[in-house]
């Protein structure tokens, strides 16, 4: 199990209506912070502005990783270099810890970020970052001929096994637990051991945190994904780009992310909450029994 990065809440003193009773008292707040993220395409060149995302402290780097792999500014973790804070004096401290500069390899053909521009994105986007449909419908073709290079096949594993992901889960939302207020994704390996969970105010980004975690570690990618939070077209194609084979949720699917799943051969569970779930597509690989 990839080790936590224990931050991402803020103390505050609140009043507290309990029926007729009023009081003060402390409680945890999420932190929720802009991080602008920018990208220079090999050593020599000046980084360039990518975009701006609203997310929890914590875990920057895989953010960063799990976002260039999705967007396609990446597509392998070899071509993903140096993650690094601002050097310059001039910025100060508390605005170069909300800064990433992202070094990627140069590719051939011309600049890879040459048709992207700059985008500002909250912590509940997506694709919503993304400058066009006609850029929405590229990286879906991407998951798609992504799940063509892989094993299509994937593990088949019980019901039981499914039910207790999200307990699993829960045990390791370290921030979630002391504010209520945090999304997470977690990757599992077919046994149900996880390999690595992430937290973060939106859920698009605690899947790209988790994503990110094993492409920096040049780890493969379980074939397991659980998230908390609804599952859009947005997180269905960050898995299938990722391998993921089974993807889970304890709240709804979308149309959109069961017919992505359909045409990349990606198994999505839906209301996985105690012994019940509902199977959106390709149900083979989930056996009856616990």
């Amino acid at each position: 199990m990839l080790p936590h990065e224990r931050s991402g809440s803020m103390r505050a003193l609140v009043r507290r209506r309990d029926g007729a009773l009023d009081s003060f008292a402390p409680d945890a707040l999420v932190v929720e912070e802009p991080l602008e993220i920018r990208v220079r395409e090999g050593e020599e060149s000046e980084p360039v502005r990518l975009l701006v995302t609203m997310r929890t402290p914590g875990h920057d780097e895989d953010l960063v990783a799990g976002i260039l792999f999705s967007g396609g500014v990446v597509e392998a973790a070899g071509e993903l270099g140096d993650l690094a804070r601002p050097s310059d004096p001039r910025i100060a401290p508390e605005l170069a810890r909300n800064v990433v500069i992202a070094t990627v390899a140069s590719r051939p053909g011309g600049p890879r970020l040459s048709a992207r521009r700059s985008e500002t994105v909250t912590s509940a986007c997506g694709v919503c970052g993304e400058s066009s449909i006609e850029r929405v419908a590229e990286l879906a073709s991407a998951a798609r001929r992504r799940a063509g290079e892989t094993e299509r096949e994937g593990p088949v594993v019980s019901g039981g096994l499914l039910s207790a992901l999200p307990d699993a889960l829960r045990r390791e939302q370290a921030v979630f637990s002391s504010t209520g207020g945090l999304h997470a994704a977690g990757l599992f390996e077919a046994d149900g051991t996880p390999v690595v969970v992430r937290e973060d105010v939106g859920r698009h980004n605690a899947t790209d945190k988790a994503i990110g975690a094993l492409l920096r570690k040049k780890r493969p990618i379980p074939p397991i994904l659980l998230v908390s939070g609804r599952l859009g077209f947005e997180i269905a194609q960050k898995a299938a780009l990722a391998g993921v084979r089974i993807l889970c949720s304890v709240s709804a699917p979308t149309s959109l992310a069961v017919e992505l799943a359909e045409e990349t051969g990606m198994t999505v569970v839906g209301f996985l909450r105690g012994e019940r779930f509902n199977v959106y597509s390709h149900p083979a690989r989930i056996r009856g029994e616990g």
